[in-house]
């Protein structure tokens, strides 16, 4: 199973703005679904769907209650299936974490990481998390290696982290 990042428009099967009957559907295929906060367009508690497949997770956030508007993707564990997420070819949790942003940053874009462990990217609406919960291998800077998961939103959605910086 291969996932496309495709931002600011969604990842496979899920682009933005996707019902959340769909949404909730299409995560069943995934695997186990759970639903947090059914219909709640509240800032701190939207709604959520997270797809627990056996090798991996996915967050879905429906921020109004009604439509899909970003979504999270865990790295995928060893097993039976072959799972890979991309970005434009680049396998993104196969890839060293400091050696992905080099990549993006030659595609012209900017990567920002005012938390070591949390560097995004605002004109694609891209976010990563370098940290890890469980044994993995580390970089030469004392990092996991390989990022641990990548946070997909719509257009702007690092705006207000982009305003923060530049204050």
């Amino acid at each position: 199973m291969n996932i496309e990042l495709d931002p600011p428009r969604g990842i496979t099967g899920f682009p933005f703005g996707m019902p959340a009957k769909q949404v909730k559907e299409a995560a069943a295929a995934l695997g186990e679904i759970r639903v947090q906060d059914e219909g709640s367009d509240h800032r701190f508690h939207h709604m959520m769907v997270l797809a627990v497949h056996p090798q991996f997770e996915v967050s879905f956030a429906l921020q109004d209650g009604r439509t899909l508007t970003a979504v999270e993707l865990w790295i995928p564990r060893p097993g039976p299936e072959e799972v890979t997420v991309t970005f434009r070819d680049i396998n993104v949790f196969a890839t060293p974490a400091r050696q992905l942003l080099g990549q993006i940053e030659s595609m012209g874009f900017s990567v920002y990481s005012p938390e070591p462990h949390h560097p995004f990217v605002p004109k694609l609406s891209l976010g990563f998390t370098r940290e890890a919960g469980h044994e993995v291998s580390l970089d030469t800077d004392g990092k996991p290696l390989y990022f641990q998961a990548v946070a997909v939103g719509p257009e702007n959605y690092y705006d207000r982290a982009l305003a923060r910086l530049n204050r």
